[in-house]
């Protein structure tokens, strides 16, 4: 990786990432316009549109990589609510997909991601090469992981029956296979409900 692609990665994309409470990672449209040099925000909200309609074209939940939040600003002596966004990696990638690839940060950016996926796609080829004990050690390691951040938010939201609370997500995600199932069998599109 050069050294020029390695301050994108750094000071421009990661630098301003966000965790939240139960450990996911975000980033706020705001922090992005300036990051990408954007000087106004109507013209950067365009190519959030885009982005948005690309997530909604690849059959993704908008609102899962793209959440409506208001955020104070003051404005000379005074504070008013403005529009913004916490958005996911793929929205990110998706917005720096749809940006203007004349400017070197978006060149820059596409690069950078460009790279990101090819080294998921590298992590994905050594894990189909790992023997079926070493991939179930991996998967258990990171359902155990995902579990812990499920029964904080759980436990933060006021569950305190651990064991209900996982059965009843377990029920659902049963009945929703046997649905999808049945509307697979009857011709159905999955989202048609019946």
């Amino acid at each position: 990786m050069n050294d020029s692609l390695e301050e994108y990665q750094f000071k421009t994309f990661e630098n301003i990432k966000h965790i939240d409470e139960y450990g996911n990672e975000y980033w706020t449209a705001r922090e992005l316009q300036i990051a990408l040099d954007y000087t106004q925000w109507r013209n950067f909200e365009l190519v959030i549109n885009k982005a948005k309609k690309a997530c909604s074209n690849s059959n993704y939940l908008v609102y899962d990589h793209f959440a409506d939040i208001s955020i104070m600003v003051r404005t000379g002596d005074s504070k008013r609510l403005i529009n913004d966004y916490n958005l996911s990696r793929y929205a990110c990638y998706l917005i720096v997909q749809n940006s203007n690839p004349n400017k070197e940060i978006i060149a820059m950016g596409q690069t950078y991601f460009a790279i990101q996926t090819r080294k998921q796609e590298i992590t994905e080829e050594y894990f189909n090469t790992l023997n079926e004990n070493k991939k179930r050690l991996i998967t258990r390691g990171q359902t155990i992981a995902k579990n812990k951040t499920l029964y904080k938010a759980a436990k933060d939201s006021g569950v305190d029956n651990y064991g209900k609370f996982t059965n009843y997500g377990i029920k659902v995600y049963m009945a929703e296979k046997m649905q999808n199932k049945l509307l697979k069998e009857k011709g159905l599109l999955i989202r048609m409900k019946f």
